[in-house]
């Protein structure tokens, strides 16, 4: 896909290299979060922001820009100066989902980035408000066939894996589903507790300390077995949905251009942090797994997930209006 880089931008990245990376980081780091605050996203950015403001010295901002399925803020990024102060929390919906829903999108997910790591991924789950008509995955079957209008479902916006997770559900039973956007999970989860909205699709970080202390109720998880977290919830697969198994990933990414020294820097700096007791505390409170990744696999695993998403969206129909 063919963009314009600012000026600015551009002549940053025609200087050497070094200089780019010299003396990094001498102000404050910018983290752009494609989403509202609240949700997953926003979760995991605040707590790998403050552990990257310990370690480096310098405030890390967290920025929240939601909005078209999280590629108005991949594009902000993507057009700004590759000099490893603007960064985002590139997403299974950022740079796996949405540059095969949004016909506009203008950034290639790949090679107008520079990957710098895979810092999380995690499951997500079908729950209900305690007065949704629904308490259980099969009285949810039962009543997704029993509505030829279909259900009206929550989730963080277009292009996330909860979107497509909602109309896969609709097609593994042969029923509608219509979807509800928000600008993320946490202003979903509100409506959703508040009894607003009945029914959302959602990622267990966000949604867990809700479950936990009986503000909504988990029906299924999207994973192969049961999940280590809540092993009391069924899989779809137990109520005869197989095909459903989802996930979602965050990782840190920035600017394509970046200079490769300081690429590589911040991937040292960001596994140590995910190798603290800490953050691994953190994750495990917030039912995510921590991987081990460097930039050019997180690049190639990036390639593959849009590859994979592109087929779901091409088979599920979806689209961002």
């Amino acid at each position: 896909m063919l963009r314009r880089r600012p000026l600015f931008a551009a002549a940053l990245a025609a200087l050497p290299l070094p200089a780019l990376a010299q003396g990094w980081p001498a102000r404050p780091i910018r983290l752009v979060v494609p989403f509202a605050p609240g949700g997953t996203t926003d979760i995991v950015a605040r707590i790998v922001g403050q552990a990257m403001q310990e370690r480096l010295g310098q405030p890390v901002i967290v920025d929240n820009r939601p909005g078209a399925g999280a590629t108005t803020a991949s594009q902000q990024v993507a057009d700004a100066a590759p000099d490893g102060y603007t960064l985002i929390v590139s997403n299974s919906a950022s740079h796996g989902i949405s540059p095969s829903l949004f016909r506009t999108v203008r950034y290639d997910a790949v090679t107008d980035f520079s990957h710098i790591a895979l810092i999380a991924t995690t499951s997500n789950a079908a729950i209900v408000n305690p007065a949704y008509p629904a308490q259980t995955i099969g009285a949810l079957v039962a009543l997704a066939r029993s509505r030829p209008d279909g259900l009206d479902f929550a989730m963080s916006g277009f292009g996330t894996t909860t979107h497509l997770l909602g109309l896969r559900f609709g097609i593994a039973l042969g029923v509608r589903m219509n979807p509800v956007a928000y600008r993320g999970s946490g202003p979903a989860l509100a409506d959703l507790v508040a009894g607003t909205v009945g029914l959302m699709f959602d990622g267990l970080p966000s949604s867990i300390p809700f479950i936990r202390e009986g503000r909504i109720r988990a029906l299924a998880v999207a994973d192969a077995t049961r999940n280590r977290f809540l092993p009391e919830v069924p899989t779809f697969a137990e109520a005869g949905m197989p095909q459903i198994v989802s996930s979602s990933w965050f990782g840190i990414s920035g600017p394509r251009g970046m200079d490769p020294a300081l690429v590589a820097r911040l991937n040292a700096e960001i596994r140590a942090i995910l190798a603290t007791p800490a953050v691994q505390e953190r994750w495990t409170s917030l039912t995510a797994n921590i991987p081990d990744t460097t930039p050019e696999h997180y690049a190639a695993f990036i390639a593959e997930e849009l590859r994979v998403w592109g087929e779901v969206v091409r088979a599920t129909g979806a689209t961002a209006e």
